[in-house]
């Protein structure tokens, strides 16, 4: 679903050339989860950029779903994102002037693939029953996670991106996110790359990989 192949990526800066990937490769098949840890600075969220299509590398190709991303134009990849990938944040990017209902379905309607029953199940799943109609300011922070959540899978994305995805939550909260998301991950059989810096989000993951200094190492949890 995923593969990244000898993936090199360098900014330039003020004090010259900052190598931030360097031969990075990994895969990653439908239904595979991963978790991707490593110190700030040390290349996860480029990664995720990459992974995106949201940046294209310096050297080495990445395939999303059979796709080269580098041989599409810029209009390709953003609808490749829109039909293919969830994407889900530490902030929760909801629309504030959308209701809870519309901003679960408003990346399904875009993609055109909005599929009314399932909106109903992923509503009942997320514990947001009777919310409908609520606007995200009305939400818990735990509740706006969890429709941001909903609102990634409401596609049925081929890959769920999530960078951080219970970093601004409390720990209880952040437990009870986790093990909704890899549910309902199962459940779609997407696969799933997290961005972690915490060990308690990877361990129930099936991989994690550690980069160190823009170098992919396997970490064992």
């Amino acid at each position: 679903m995923l593969k990244l192949d000898q993936i090199h990526k360098t900014y330039m800066t003020p004090q010259g050339p900052l190598r931030v990937l360097e031969n990075v490769s990994l895969t990653l098949a439908p239904g595979q989860s991963l978790a991707l840890m490593g110190e700030s600075g040390s290349g996860k969220s480029t990664l995720l950029h990459l992974a995106a299509g949201l940046d294209l590398p310096d050297q080495g190709h990445i395939a999303l779903a059979g796709q080269n991303l580098a041989s599409l134009a810029e209009p390709a990849r953003a609808k490749l994102r829109r039909e293919q990938l969830g994407l889900v944040f530490q902030q929760f990017h909801l629309v504030p002037s959308l209701s809870v209902i519309d901003n679960l379905r408003l990346q399904a309607r875009l993609a055109k693939r909005e599929d009314a029953d399932w909106s109903a199940h992923l509503i009942e799943r997320l514990g947001l029953e009777g919310l409908e109609k609520r606007y995200p300011e009305q939400l818990s922070g735990g509740q706006q996670q969890r429709l941001a959540i909903g609102r990634a899978l409401a596609l049925r994305p081929a890959l769920l991106l999530a960078d951080e995805p219970t970093g601004n939550l409390d720990e209880t909260t952040a437990d009870e996110v986790l093990e909704l998301l890899l549910s309902l991950v199962h459940e779609t059989q997407c696969a799933l790359l997290i961005v972690t810096h915490s060990l308690q989000v990877a361990a129930p993951l099936d991989r994690c990989l550690r980069l160190r200094h823009g170098r992919l190492l396997d970490a064992a949890l």
